[in-house]
């Protein structure tokens, strides 16, 4: 009404505002009938959500205006009176689903400025999710945004009122005067104080280390060392919780199935990416002990007979008895991924590696494509010696040179030499040796039988791999100092010498889904990017221009990482069960950890490192790369530098020089806390940027990026495709490899197919990884693709609007080079065998198992 106001107005002119909110469990999973309906839907799939909306009238819920240019006596903010929701909003377009509005009408006088905050207070007894505020008709003004998304519990439970800020941008130095004060509170109330145990209502960010994975009242076999804080297992911190040590060892937390993160890290079944984390959490509680049961009652054979039986898992699929089905069948959310059709037995889709041909997995050109564009690309590393050397301490372990020679090799290099091969950088290696021999004599004390694996690879003239040779190596008998045994096995086809070789092969796969789900998916994303979260919401404002740029980095992650402790990663938890590591698993990740370097996580400087690429000023980004057609590195090149221009661009609107960063105390209190605390256990290391330049702040920003978005979608979202089919990405390993003259070998050689299944992961393991990486590999119906915000006023900066949407034009670019890409039939590697066009790192997807798409942050 007051809309074409220019002057200042009347005292008692009242500002209109629409107040968006969405009641809790206005999805609630108990009224959910499908997964599909979710993931396919949306919101808006349950009944009315408007139901009761009448109790957030009359005084139950105030908010009051801050002044961002009139102060009071002390220098803070004026305060405007408290005002009360008024009418239900029944049509606005711009709702979504489960949302409802509200009006409000401020009284704001011509001495109270322009607001630029407000505090909220929830007098009734149930939280709600407040998505927004909009103010119109403020005087001399256009319309603010309040971008919220916080759950707003009773007031009594906070000392200080909530508080949420427009949608502006200031470095602490550029921050209106009266808002100064507001903006440092809420940055303490997020810190809190370091002690007691949190509460769900709490919104409190602080640090701990890995204490929690084990249960050592349960026995000393529960125990598990603790990770963080110590120079033998450093880690990554974690979110703190204080729950109570256990009663057998003080520094171990005792667990808990509700573990407290911050309440904004979790939507609480607000969005359809819950219901593939609650999912998880069925599989583990429900699924998990039924089909133990089914096993235990032997109503289902624990082995498979035969490649067929593996393949039947996608057509008549496992039965299974009618009271175990009956646990499983009602848990809406896994009527979809478990696929019953109505009948008494669980199925799965069929995994897109065997969708044109059921055996081209088998083949040594498909084993090799995969270290390239497989599920786990970024291992794969250009040999620069011959033989390979361990870089194990030979005083503990003695030698471990590889036992390979040049005439193993040369065969097979078209008409190469060894050494002229490497000087070519055509040989290359898959090195899962030294990571797993210090543990390989107690892993194979229990059911589980491995090796440590050297396999070596020849870049051919159709600039496709070629396997030259795989080293198999076991401790010495006689101790570690007298250094392994090996063996070298090279291809063969047929007979039981190509049997030999596709075990070999296994070893090698059993060795690499282990590395690829404790290290590069989990350690290399999921826990390293924890610290960021805790550090960027404890120091960086909202209103701080980085806190705007990494925030949609941060979605979920938290909740997924918490899960993970209680029911993937913890002391029985589905990947001790699964995954040949076992209770070593942790641990062996936090070994590995000792060898992270924050700048090596940048694409370009991995590849340099692992010796993929070379710096050559002359080609684009100065990077050569040393295969070509490597699907990983090439789309990935792409997906870096779109994040680094946009990173750089937005970076360089707020900072004007050098000096300005470096005068920035909350940038600088986030990066010295995120070192010292977040990732203390190497807080010397010397190549820690300084943050003292714009450059360093551009890189580490774009390390945190890619690292949230593009790598995790690489490393996550192909689990299922590949690894959907046991047979291609075994997680574990049971028995040696046979011998001339033994029963297991005489079984090799009359049933080579039954042999290899008895040495693989058995049946019960794999329907439980089946079960759980069909969830981790699909996407949400409300995902937010890199390039995407999920509220289109995240911030009033019209410059930083139109850099963003330059960055989302280049990722659509970029996605369509990618496609053609995939056409080019020259191209091997980007299809193999398998005819799997390699689409991880194209941008966009739909919901589902889609083998593509990259979310912005680490949800699942």
């Amino acid at each position: 009404m007051f809309g074409s106001v220019t002057g200042l107005i009347n005292r008692g002119h009242k500002i209109k505002g629409t107040v968006v909110l969405m009641r809790k469990n206005v999805l609630d999973v108990n009224s959910v009938t499908s997964v599909g309906g979710i993931i396919g839907q949306g919101l808006g799939i349950v009944g009315s959500t408007l139901d009761n909306l009448t109790a957030f009238l009359g005084r139950s819920v105030s908010l009051q205006l801050i002044s961002a240019t009139k102060p009071d006596a002390n220098g803070k903010g004026k305060l405007g009176k408290p005002t009360f929701l008024e009418g239900i909003i029944t049509s606005l377009p711009t709702l979504g689903a489960g949302q409802a509005a509200f009006n409000i009408h401020f009284e704001w006088g011509d001495d109270d400025g322009i607001p630029g905050a407000f505090y909220i207070k929830n007098f009734m007894q149930t939280e709600f999710f407040l998505v927004s505020l909009t103010l119109e008709d403020i005087p001399n003004h256009e319309t603010m945004h309040f971008v919220c998304n916080s759950w707003i519990y009773n007031a009594k439970h906070f000392k200080n009122d909530r508080i949420f800020f427009a949608n502006k941008t200031f470095l602490p130095s550029d921050t209106p005067a009266p808002l100064v004060k507001y903006r440092e509170e809420e940055l303490q109330n997020l810190r809190g104080d370091g002690t007691g145990e949190r509460k769900e209502w709490e919104r409190i960010y602080d640090y701990d280390v890995y204490n929690d994975l084990g249960n050592p009242d349960k026995g000393e076999n529960h125990a598990r060392p603790i990770l963080g804080g110590n120079d033998t297992f450093p880690y990554p911190r974690r979110g703190r919780t204080g729950r109570r040590p256990t009663r057998k060892d003080p520094n171990s937390e005792s667990r808990t199935d509700d573990v407290y993160i911050p309440r904004d890290e979790a939507f609480g079944h607000l969005k359809s990416s819950d219901f593939l984390i609650y999912g998880l959490k069925s599989i583990s509680q429900n699924v998990l002990p039924a089909l133990q049961s089914a096993f235990d009652l032997n109503f289902t054979p624990s082995e498979f007979d035969s490649f067929d039986e593996v393949h039947g898992l996608y057509s008549g699929g496992i039965k299974l008895p009618t009271d175990v089905f009956s646990k499983i069948s009602p848990l809406p959310v896994l009527k979809e991924i478990l696929r019953t059709d109505g009948e008494q037995a669980i199925k799965f889709p069929p995994p897109k590696v065997i969708q044109v041909s059921r055996s081209a997995w088998m083949t040594d050109e498909e084993f090799a494509r995969e270290m390239l564009a497989g599920v786990n690309p970024n291992l794969i590393r250009c040999l620069q010696e011959f033989p390979p050397r361990s870089k194990l301490d030979s005083n503990v372990y003695g030698d471990h040179t590889s036992q390979i020679t040049k005439e193993h090799l040369e065969p097979n290099l078209e008409g190469l030499t060894v050494d002229e091969a490497i000087q070519s950088k055509r040989l290359f290696i898959l090195d899962h040796h030294d990571s797993i021999m210090p543990y390989l004599r107690r892993i194979n004390a229990t059911d589980r039988k491995a090796y440590a694996t050297r396999t070596i690879l020849f870049l051919k003239n159709d600039r496709s791999l070629r396997t030259l040779a795989i080293e198999l190596s076991l401790p010495h008998p006689q101790g570690d100092q007298s250094g392994p045994v090996s063996q070298v096995f090279l291809p063969a086809d047929e007979g039981v010498e190509g049997s030999i070789w596709l075990l070999a092969k296994a070893y090698v796969v059993v060795n690499d889904s282990c590395y690829h789900q404790l290290v590069s998916h989990w350690l290399n994303t999921h826990a390293v990017v924890e610290p960021f979260i805790l550090a960027t919401n404890r120091h960086l404002s909202v209103v701080h221009p980085i806190y705007k740029l990494l925030h949609p980095h941060y979605r979920d992650t938290m909740n997924i990482n918490s899960l993970a402790r209680v029911k993937l990663v913890n002391d029985g938890g589905i990947i001790e069960q699964t995954f040949l590591w076992g209770r070593y698993s942790m641990e062996m990740s936090a070994v590995i950890y000792k060898n992270w370097v924050f700048p090596d996580q940048a694409l370009p400087a991995d590849l340099i490192k692992r010796g993929m690429a070379i710096e050559d000023p002359a080609c684009p980004r100065g990077l050569r790369l040393v295969i070509e057609d490597y699907p990983y590195a090439v789309d990935g090149l792409e997906i870096w530098d779109a994040i680094k221009t946009w990173v750089h661009d937005y970076v360089f609107l707020y900072y004007k020089s050098d000096d300005t960063l470096r005068e920035d105390c909350e940038l600088q209190a986030w990066w010295k806390e995120l070192v010292e605390v977040g990732h203390g256990d190497k807080k010397n290391e010397p190549w820690w940027p300084k943050m003292q330049t714009r450059e360093e702040l551009v890189e580490a920003c774009t390390i945190v990026i890619w690292t949230a978005s593009a790598l995790h979608a690489a490393v996550n979202f192909g689990q299922y495709p590949y690894g959907g089919l046991i047979l291609n990405r075994p997680t574990l390993s049971r028995r040696f490899m046979p011998e001339k003259g033994t029963a297991e070998y005489e079984e090799l050689r009359k049933s080579p197919q039954k042999a290899y299944l008895k040495t693989i992961t058995p049946k019960f393991q794999t329907l439980l990884d089946l079960s759980v990486i069909e969830i981790l590999s699909r996407h949400a119906s409300d995902e937010v693709y890199l390039g995407q915000r999920d509220h289109p006023n995240w911030t009033s900066d019209t410059r930083a609007l139109e850099a963003f949407k330059k960055f989302g034009n280049k990722l659509a670019e970029i996605e369509k080079k990618l496609s053609q890409r995939n056409n080019d039939e020259s191209l091997r590697n980007r299809h193999g065998p398998v005819q799997m066009p390699y689409t991880l790192l194209f941008p966009s997807s739909e919901e589902g198992l889609t083998f593509r798409g990259i979310p912005n942050s680490i949800s699942i």
